[in-house]
């Protein structure tokens, strides 16, 4: 039992599990500074908190609003929410947002110190979208725009602006590791949007696997990880083999949880391909990571 506002019921609202998303891009900005030696340790700090702060935020709006649409029913196959489940209040939830919304603010401000004021639009930007993701007139979340959101928010803003912060560059290997990090990062979209997909044609949302249909999200599935690794290749060119040959190892329990996935099918069983897909990402930055400090 969970009493409503509790510091557990805040916990669960939180999703901690989905702050290796949020730490993904970040790592493999600060590798990239240290490969190209700018990295420094306190905007690094920063760039993870702002990173944790705003998906935290991101989960309570989403939890909110998916709530005030209707969309959590009791056919719900993924993990509860909590205002669906009465762990937070509504009226709660709205000052959690509140306050997280402000400390990630705060925490970008920090951050102006050791970048300059041209990152004040990304910044506002990440919150701005935050919202949109799910709430106002056109909801991009519910008009299949997700995927995209991901490539951008982590993968390019995250792991671009984690290495510009320090270097205050920009070059091909900071555009090749954000490709593969919003690519990878995505997988764990996609296996959400193809275990919830018959929940979500009833609600009118319409994912990329809605509309193309199941098949089609277990193809793009497997091809996210797959484009991700040969992203990795290009590391060649910088002289940093490892980097290009170590993520390959993704790619076997990324086949795996694929295989696994397409025997499953549809219901609750899929959220064991959740775990797995968050597990196998965090390998591929962890080995992608490494590579480029090795």
């Amino acid at each position: 039992m969970v009493k409503q506002n509790s510091a557990k019921a805040w916990l669960l609202a939180a999703r901690p599990k989905t702050l290796t998303a949020a730490s993904i891009p970040v790592m493999l900005g600060c590798a990239l500074a240290n490969m190209y030696g700018h990295f420094q340790t306190v905007p690094a700090i920063l760039c993870f908190l702002f990173a944790f702060l705003m998906q935290i935020d991101a989960n309570f709006i989403n939890d909110l609003y998916d709530y005030l649409k209707g969309t959590d029913r009791e056919d719900r196959l993924g993990p509860e929410r909590a205002c669906a489940q009465g762990w937070i209040s509504p009226a709660g939830m709205k000052k959690g947002i509140a306050i997280t919304t402000i400390l990630a603010a705060l925490t970008g401000i920090c951050l102006l110190f050791y970048s300059g004021w041209e990152m004040i639009p990304v910044g506002i930007a990440c919150i701005i979208f935050a919202f949109l993701y799910t709430t106002g007139p056109y909801p991009l979340a519910y008009h299949g725009w997700g995927d995209l959101m991901v490539l951008v928010f982590f993968g390019f803003i995250p792991v671009g602006c984690t290495y510009y912060v320090m270097a205050h560059d920009w070059n091909m290997s900071v555009t090749m590791a954000s490709l593969a990090s919003g690519l990878v990062i995505d997988t764990l979209l996609m296996v959400n949007n193809f275990r919830d997909r018959e929940q979500d044609a009833v609600s009118g949302k319409r994912t990329i696997v809605v509309r193309l249909g199941a098949k089609a999200g277990l193809i793009l599935y497997f091809l996210l990880g797959l484009a991700a690794c040969w992203c990795c290749f290009h590391f060649i060119t910088e002289g940093k083999l490892w980097a290009a040959v170590a993520p390959q190892l993704y790619l076997i329990p990324h086949i795996m949880s694929t295989l696994k996935m397409a025997r499953i099918g549809k219901g609750k069983e899929l959220n064991a391909i959740l775990g797995e897909t968050s597990r196998n990402m965090l390998l591929f930055g962890l080995l992608l990571t490494l590579g480029m400090v090795m």
